[in-house]
Parts: C-alpha cells; sequence; structure tokens
C-alpha cells in the first residue's frame, strides 16, 4: 500500500479498494501494489542496497544480484529517496523511514559540491566525485525528493537542503530567456548546453512538488513562467506536441512517454488548467497515442518524429508507466485502462522483478532493473490508486495564507 500522492495537498493514500472503480480494476491495481510491495521494493532493501557506501547499486541484473558498479549517481540516490519517503508509514515497510534517512545523509555526504555548492552528478565505486558537473535533471531530483521526505519528516535539515536546492536553480541554472540550462560546469561556468526538455519537466514535477507541501510564492511563481516558456520554446504550435529540443532546433524528435508525463502532470493540477500548456498536452496526449501506441499490444514507442517516422521502437517501461497513470485522467477511461493494466503486468513485470526494456516482437532487450524506475513505478500506481479514490477532483484546495 503506498501513502504518499504525489498530488499537492492531497491526503494519504488508502487502499485501492473504492466503490469508484470497478471490482476488475480494483484488483488489477491490488495485484500491481502488491508486486511492488512483496518483489519490486525488496530488492533495493536487500541485494540493491550497497551497505558500505549507503547507496543503491545503479542496477541489478536478471538474477537480481548487482551489476559491477561503474559509478553511482545522485539522482539515483535521489529517486530512492523519494521512494522509500513515500513508504513511511507503511506497515509493510517498516524501516522506510530509517532507510529514507540514510539517503538522505548520502545525497549530502557523497554528492554535495562543499565549494561551490550544488551538488555533483556522479561518484565512482569508491566515493569519489567521477562526474564533477552540474545538471539540472539532477537537482530537479534533489528538490522532489527532499520536498517529499520534509512532508514525511519535517526535519529542518530536509527543508534547508531543499530550499538550497531551489535557489541553486533559481540563481545558477536560469537562462536569459525564460527557462534554465540542462548542465553547467562543475564550477557554474556555461557549457553552452542549453535548454532540454526532460529537465525541465522533472523541474516542473519538482516545483509541484514543493508546492505540495508548503506556501511559496517564489516556487509559484517559477512554476508559473516555466509553463509559459515551455510553451512558447518547446511545443509545435501544430500539433501541441511537446519537443525535446527547442523549436527550430536541427534533428528533434519526440518521446509520447513525455507528451503523457507532462499532461498527467498538468491535468492533475487544476490551477494549471486553462493555460496554454495545458491545451497543447490534451492535445498530444491524443496525437501521441495514435502515433505512438501500439494498437495490439497497447505498448509505448519510445522515439518518433512529428511526422509519424518511429526513430527508436523501443518499449521502455518508464513510458508505459506514464501511459498509465495519464490514461487515468481522461474521460471514460476506465474500460480501456483496466485492458492497459492487465498488458502492463504480462508485458513488463514478472515474479523477480520487471522488463526494463521490450521490443515491439516481444523480445525482452534490457533485463537488468535500474535503481531509478522503482521512482517511476511508485508515481504511476500513486496516480492511479488517486484515480481509483476519485480525489483528483479536490486535490488542489488553495494554500492556507500563511501556511508554513
Amino acid at each position: 500500500m503506498l501513502r504518499t500522492s504525489t498530488l499537492p495537498r492531497c491526503p494519504p493514500m488508502p487502499h485501492v479498494s473504492s466503490s469508484a472503480s470497478s471490482p476488475e480494476l480494483t484488483a488489477a491495481l491490488a495485484a500491481l501494489q502488491a508486486h511492488f510491495l512483496q518483489v519490486v521494493v525488496p530488492l533495493w532493501q536487500g541485494p540493491g542496497w550497497n551497505a558500505q557506501l549507503a547507496l543503491p547499486y545503479e542496477a541489478l541484473d536478471a538474477d537480481d544480484q548487482p551489476l559491477p558498479p561503474q559509478r553511482y549517481r545522485a539522482m539515483a540516490c535521489a529517486r530512492q529517496l523519494f521512494l522509500f519517503s513515500s513508504l513511511i508509514g507503511n506497515p509493510d515497510v517498516p524501516n522506510a523511514q530509517t532507510r529514507a534517512g540514510a539517503l538522505f545523509r548520502s545525497l549530502q555526504q557523497h554528492f554535495h559540491d562543499a565549494e561551490h555548492g550544488g551538488w555533483f552528478y556522479s561518484i565512482d565505486p569508491q566515493g569519489t566525485p567521477l562526474d564533477r558537473r552540474k545538471d539540472l535533471y539532477t537537482h530537479a531530483f534533489i528538490i522532489f525528493a527532499c520536498a517529499h521526505y520534509w512532508a514525511k519528516v519535517r526535519d529542518p535539515l530536509a527543508e534547508s537542503v531543499l530550499n538550497a536546492a531551489l535557489n541553486v536553480v533559481a540563481e545558477r541554472f536560469a537562462d536569459d530567456d525564460g527557462l534554465y540550462e540542462a548542465q553547467l560546469d562543475e564550477d557554474w561556468s556555461t557549457l553552452g548546453s542549453g535548454p532540454l526538455q526532460n529537465p525541465l519537466m522533472h523541474l516542473a514535477e519538482a516545483f509541484l512538488a514543493t508546492l505540495s507541501v508548503r506556501a511559496d510564492p517564489a516556487t509559484q511563481a517559477a512554476m508559473d513562467a516555466l509553463v509559459i516558456h515551455m510553451q512558447r520554446r518547446f511545443v509545435d504550435t501544430a500539433t501541441g506536441v511537446m519537443l525535446e529540443k527547442p523549436l527550430g532546433a536541427v534533428d528533434n524528435w519526440y518521446e509520447p512517454g513525455h507528451q503523457f508525463e507532462w499532461f498527467f502532470l498538468l491535468q492533475s493540477s487544476p490551477d494549471l488548467h486553462g493555460r496554454e500548456l495545458h491545451h497543447s498536452m490534451t492535445r498530444a496526449f491524443a496525437y501521441a497515442q495514435a502515433q505512438g501506441v501500439d494498437a495490439q499490444s497497447g505498448a509505448v514507442t519510445a522515439m518518433l518524429t512529428l511526422d509519424g517516422t518511429v526513430r527508436d521502437a523501443t518499449q521502455r517501461i518508464w513510458a508505459q508507466a506514464e501511459y498509465l497513470r495519464a490514461m487515468a485522467l481522461r474521460p471514460d477511461s476506465e474500460a480501456g485502462l483496466l485492458k492497459q493494466l492487465q498488458a502492463f503486468e504480462r508485458r513488463f513485470l514478472h515474479a523477480k522483478g520487471w522488463n526494463e526494456c521490450v521490443e515491439p516482437d516481444g523480445t525482452v532487450s534490457r533485463s537488468d532493473m535500474p535503481s531509478t524506475t522503482p521512482y517511476h513505478l511508485a508515481t504511476c500506481y500513486i496516480g492511479l490508486a488517486d484515480f481509483a479514490e476519485n480525489r483528483f477532483v479536490t486535490a488542489f484546495p488553495p494554500p492556507v495564507p500563511g501556511e508554513g
């Protein structure tokens, strides 16, 4: 049973046994949650945990053994911090708070740059900084994870790190045209990366997570600006599709999974309804579904160009998870959602874990299990349970003035 909603100001999640959904859908959701709690989470409590460094291994093989470590990423640590924060208070995971606390400390101990501020991208297997550059993707997940962790434990140090990460993004990553650089050097000097869609989407997710746990006018203003400038600089106006690189960039493409992810973030946020980006992502959902979802298997294609040319036909579990929770917010979705849940379980889940990547013919092309994927499964199942509990309508009451 997952207990932390990704929805701002939403009550803790009960078990998916709501009358808001059919018995068949309730049973399908319960089966996914049981697999998550009985199979997925224990992988990262046991074989996936490097007790010496107090970090998750980057990936486990198909036999649940760690792949030889080449690096440890701050982003992976942050995603697992979110995972175990979401499970605090869950009787099935009694050590969740202890594990979350260890991950929070490791984030600071191993990855924080005491000289320049911010967080390094990765460390080597001995714990020495490896890739010392600063990337927006990592910092977005630190914000996201610390917001959820602080909401559960109310540790002032967690809020202090949250504030520091928000400040670094605002002060260091902001470009001169309304968005944020994707990557900077160790000392914050420019690398010429410019803005990229994926880290900006996760920054939006991080801003929403922050706003879910406290009133924060600066973050609200940053979120408002972000949706305006994403529409202006990344959205193809003819289709509504969010491209991976800014408009006009050479060799651009789109990912259906990201259209579904953006749609969920905006559709589950009533105060963002009516914005131009919300309208675009509503159109983009239908466009990506028509071009990028296999009519027979329901599997999501990785990458396409706007004209429908497939650039990468791989079907990845994270994109499938994003499709599921986005589907739940579409009108009259229940019948199709049940079919998709059953297909997801057949195609991507197994008794020892999950298939990370599957090809259109059903061949498993990546069987190792990254430590970053449980974040996608957790946010998907939380979103689906919010749907089953019919909580989206009232998920966002206005914050009380002065609320901490």
